[in-house]
């Protein structure tokens, strides 16, 4: 049996002393291709802990989080695609300040990243503007029974349903169109030039007098 690997997880914050909506932790595992009936995603209070097996990548995952601060689980919405899962977790403690750090040990370790997609600072966080995934998550089904996730994977493992291939670099449809654009500016070929020199000279204007000549 293969040792599981840790996921890359990404995180964000946002914090607000009066909004408990605003106050919440964007953390995102990057886990490709696990589908839901092979994953098992336990949130409590102060930890999360994450196990699942892609079939495809023949590949396990685990990874465990232990939190600075609270959170309050029954609130937490799941986005779980073919590319990732997406959590908001809110934060039980109405503060106006950041969280120093995600994990309660201070101790860096290599898989927990900066999400800086959707990162702001602290005193600018009022001007930022509503994050789609928060919006857009509030319809997802919460912790009891990860229920709505279903509709998110698609079945089977060949189903990219949930990615965006526009975050996936290489070219996109309009890149191709720009390309086909660029050869409207390739050099003429041979003759061409001598030909289109040849219309100019017809339609320039016929210049009259005689060529001035300068005087040493």
């Amino acid at each position: 049996m293969s040792t599981a690997q840790t996921p890359e997880v990404l995180w964000a914050q946002r914090s607000s002393k009066t909004d408990p909506e605003k106050n919440f932790i964007y953390l995102t595992i990057t886990v490709p291709y696990v589908q839901k009936s092979n994953l098992k995603l336990d949130v409590k209070s102060q930890s999360l802990t994450f196990s699942g097996h892609s079939d495809s990548l023949k590949r396990d995952y685990h990874v465990e989080l232990e939190f600075y601060g609270e959170i309050d689980e029954a609130e937490t919405k799941i986005n779980h695609t073919a590319k990732n899962i997406a959590l908001v977790l809110r934060k039980k403690e109405l503060k106006e300040e950041f969280w120093p750090r995600l994990l309660k040990d201070a101790k860096k370790v290599h898989f927990l990243k900066t999400d800086f997609d959707k990162w702001v600072d602290e005193d600018e966080q009022d001007e930022a503007p509503e994050d789609d995934l928060a919006a857009g998550m509030g319809g997802m089904g919460g912790m009891p029974g990860m229920g709505d996730m279903s509709s998110m994977m698609g079945g089977a493992g060949g189903d990219f349903g949930g990615i965006d291939f526009s975050k996936l670099g290489g070219a996109q449809p309009d890149e191709e169109e720009d390309e086909d654009d660029d050869d409207e500016d390739m050099p003429a070929l041979e003759g061409e030039d001598e030909e289109e020199d040849e219309e100019e000279a017809k339609a320039a204007p016929k210049k009259t007098g005689s060529k001035i000549e300068e005087v040493a």
